[in-house]
């Protein structure tokens, strides 16, 4: 982007994000309408604007708590279904085990009714009792094999046995974890509704009045951010272009915009804002962890001037939001309960950092020089 349409950018204080074209075939993104400046003063009675800021940042800590207790449960819920999955898998080997073993036994009392039928003599007896030197080496070549089967066999049987008591072991480990996890999700539920009903508490108290003066206030220092992160000039060096993947991924978050916020949502109706990223990337081709905390910590990370559309910003310093980067500084996002998915200065919130769900791939869709995924550094 050149500096004419970075210095139009950082001049317009109010826009949240600027007209955004990507090179999805077809897509644009428009700012929304600036609100409106503030009229007369507040009447009698009415809460001044500082009493209303102190109510803007109470709400906005309580909600911030909120997604980090949804990142716990979204946590929670991941590692649920992975241990379920392998308690599955681990089902499934026992039976398998069982089966080969109750196959090993029969085998075993086949050879023991066998000897029976000789006569109870092992056959190194009868080979023994044998008058004939030829049937004798036949007979011992005979018995070595069977000795080597029969030690064989019963070999295989204790490796299988010590199999199955290794899987209902590993089994059981699995379902204490689970069991922990559950209680871990529990609580972070718990710590989320309280949250969330503190807040709505808070703006259940608000006039009509004072809800539209607490809604400019907050766009108001969303614009500040903006403003500021814009007139450090950082999109004079960001021109990265989409990959394929990446302008898939945009292309279904962007299709999201108006939809519902919820904790814990993955979609198709709702969302919240790891939910968001993570389905756009999986429809897009790309599996990434659920989280946004995970998400920062495993994919690799980019500087802010070299991302591209498709990459994931993540927020605050305890990673607890993110959006998905679109272009000229614009990110879409869902953004908190009582708010729908929608568009937003990348620079409107606290920019922990960014990653990047396809570091393999140029904007062409062909792999880099090392064709590798870097791990992120710790």
């Amino acid at each position: 982007m050149g500096k004419g349409k970075r210095g139009w950018l950082a001049a317009a204080v109010t826009v949240v994000c600027a007209v955004t074209v990507l090179a999805v075939p077809g897509t644009a993104f428009a700012a929304p309408t600036p609100p409106p400046s503030p009229g007369a003063s507040p009447g009698a009675g009415v809460p001044a604007d500082k009493d209303l800021e102190a109510v803007r940042e109470k709400l906005d800590k309580l909600y911030r708590a909120a997604a980090v207790a949804t990142d716990a449960y979204n946590a929670a819920e991941e590692k649920a279904e992975q241990q379920s999955a392998e308690i599955v898998r681990l089902a499934k080997k026992t039976v398998q085990g069982r089966e080969r073993l109750e196959e090993l036994e029969a085998r075993a009392g086949a050879a023991a009714a066998a000897q029976y039928r000789g006569g109870g003599l092992p056959p190194e007896a009868h080979l023994m009792l044998s008058d004939d030197p030829q049937d004798f080496l036949d007979g011992a070549g005979r018995v070595r094999q069977g000795q080597h089967a029969t030690n064989g066999l019963l070999g295989e049987m204790t490796r299988t046995q010590q199999d199955l008591e290794q899987y209902a072991r590993d089994a059981d480990a699995q379902w204490k974890k689970l069991e922990a996890g559950r209680k871990a999700k529990a609580k972070a539920q718990q710590r989320i509704e309280r949250q969330i009903e503190a807040a709505e508490k808070v703006e259940s108290e608000l006039e009509k009045e004072e809800k539209e003066r607490l809604a400019l206030l907050e766009q108001r220092a969303a614009d500040r951010a903006q403003s500021a992160w814009l007139s450090s000039g950082i999109l004079d060096d960001i021109d990265g272009r989409a990959t394929e993947q990446g302008k898939k991924a945009v292309a279904y978050a962007t299709a999201q915009i108006g939809k519902p916020y919820q904790w814990g949502a993955e979609g198709p109706r709702t969302y919240d804002c790891s939910g968001l990223t993570s389905q756009a990337w999986t429809t897009a081709g790309q599996g990434i962890p659920r989280t946004s905390q995970a998400q920062w910590k495993q994919l690799e990370r980019v500087a802010v001037e070299e991302m591209r559309p498709g990459d994931l910003v993540i927020y605050f310093d305890d990673a607890s939001h993110v959006g998905m980067y679109v272009g000229d500084g614009a990110i879409v996002h869902a953004p908190r309960p009582g708010r729908a998915v929608t568009l937003a200065g990348a620079g409107s919130m606290p920019i922990l950092g960014v990653v990047r769900p396809d570091p393999g791939s140029e904007p062409d869709g062909t792999p880099d020089s090392q064709g590798t995924r870097n791990k992120p550094s710790t």
